[in-house]
């Protein structure tokens, strides 16, 4: 008897002594990581950089929830759209401890910002920055989901489809939509579209000189606008009151959101810019619609364009770290080749990155403002609806 009292003694000691050391064994198998994000929280392109933060943040919430062993912690700076800022905070996100990086918005940005996080070994990817230049410097740790080739294609595709005589481009100096309007002149030109490009300095607040160039001198049909947010309105606005003869007002990133709509409504209506999904938004596939109820959950609004972009490329990279984690190589210098693994289709269609970490698989539709929606107007292929023309904001 009493050697049968010590033997189930000694099983329930095993058992108390047992349960905590398995929960303590379970405990440390959930690993916490660290992602560290710069992106213009403040500023004038603040709007740009507060979806993408948002975008990102739902895309953490959703690996989390899915992930049984590793979870993300997402630690964002904002670098009110200065280099030097978005150096320093690419510094303290890895001193910090961050094992990849999302940033920023702006070539000029995020050019100074991959190149301190490439010297720091530190994998750093975008859907901000469509510079080809960027994707030419041979680092190895750099990566994006979208191109400048990409928006070229959609913008020139809408452009051939109208078959205008003529087009004037009002281009910012800044990196991207230099190259974008260089890119745009090259293809409308070998279409038999006559092209002329006005250039402006993104400090210039006054475009009444440009729009009266277009409208006197250009007589064109089509305006188009390779610039961002602030530019765009203070364009349209020009515009609006000297009204040059044109039939259409197109723009690049940033342009067909609600958000603009629900802030320039008077400004909007029939601009046509860049974009993936309607609005109202209509997704068809599983991945999609969790992102969809979850920000509409977290935000009280629907997906848009930079969410989108932003919830692609977080969701990308955190699979690619969950992958170098469960190999090993984590913390090895692994994580760039997790991420040259990737094949699969997204919300933004097919990513897959190439030696240089350009997604050479990258395009999209071109979203035109009708009255507080947003009806994809072109390719064909991708089209909601067909595109009013002539149609303008005034």
């Amino acid at each position: 008897m009493l050697r049968r009292a010590l033997a189930a003694a000694a099983v329930t000691l095993g058992l108390a002594a047992g349960f905590p050391a398995r929960a303590q064994e379970t405990r440390q198998e959930i690993r916490e990581v660290v992602v560290g994000a710069h992106m213009p929280l403040t500023g004038s392109l603040a709007r740009s950089g507060q979806a993408f933060d948002e975008g990102m943040k739902v895309a953490v919430r959703l690996f989390n929830e899915t992930s049984p062993r590793l979870k993300i912690r997402l630690q964002v700076i904002d670098d009110e759209s200065a280099p030097a800022k978005a150096v320093s905070a690419v510094e303290k996100l890895v001193s910090d401890g961050a094992v990849a990086l999302i940033g920023g918005y702006g070539s000029n940005i995020v050019g100074p910002a991959s190149d301190a996080a490439s010297k720091l070994a530190t994998t750093y990817i975008t859907a901000g920055a469509v510079s080809d230049e960027l994707t030419a410097r041979g680092l190895k740790t750099f990566f994006r989901i979208n191109n400048n080739a990409g928006y070229q294609r959609g913008m020139a595709g809408l452009i051939a489809e109208l078959k205008p005589a003529s087009v004037s481009i009002l281009a910012s100096t800044k990196e991207a939509p230099a190259l974008l309007a260089k890119g745009l002149a090259k293809d409308l030109g070998a279409a038999g579209i006559k092209v002329t490009v006005h250039e402006f300095d993104p400090a210039i607040s006054d475009f009444k000189p440009l729009i009266n160039k277009v409208k006197l001198q250009d007589k064109s049909e089509i305006l188009l606008m390779s610039a961002y947010e602030n530019d765009y309105v203070g364009i349209i606005r020009a515009a609006k009151v000297l009204k040059p003869p044109v039939k259409l007002v197109v723009g690049a990133w940033s342009l067909a959101t609600p958000k603009m709509y629900t802030e320039f409504p008077d400004l909007m209506n029939n601009v046509v810019g860049t974009s993936f999904l309607p609005f109202p938004v209509a997704v068809k596939d599983e991945e999609g619609r969790r992102f969809a109820e979850a920000y509409k959950q977290a935000y009280n609004k629907d997906i848009e364009y930079l969410s989108t972009l932003s919830f692609v490329e977080t969701t990308i990279l955190a699979e690619a770290i969950a992958k170098a984690a469960e190999a090993g190589t984590l913390k090895t210098g692994g994580l760039p080749e997790a991420l040259r693994a990737t094949d699969r289709r997204t919300l933004l269609g097919p990513v897959k990155f190439d030696a240089t970490g350009d997604n050479p698989l990258f395009s999209l539709a071109m979203g035109q403002h009708r009255s507080g929606q947003i009806v994809l107007v072109s390719p064909p292929a991708a089209a909601t609806g067909p595109i009013s023309y002539p149609a303008l904001p005034w």
